[in-house]
């Protein structure tokens, strides 16, 4: 497997474990005020994992 292959994949894998845990929080405290930090939250990593996707940001120092 290629670097950038294995890094895509460790991306898709991180996404959806937070998927996953701000869905259980949520589940478990299903309150208005958690659901607008949590959908912030998906929002600003969705985007942050897109942009990495599509080459627009580097982390190459």
């Amino acid at each position: 497997m290629t670097k950038v292959r294995l890094d895509g994949i460790m991306a898709i894998f991180a996404y959806v474990v937070l998927l996953g845990f701000v869905g259980i929080l949520f589940g478990h405290v299903p309150r208005w005020d958690l659901g607008i930090i949590v959908a912030i939250t998906l929002v600003l990593a969705g985007w942050d994992f897109w942009s990495m996707a599509t080459g627009r940001k580097s982390d190459h120092h």
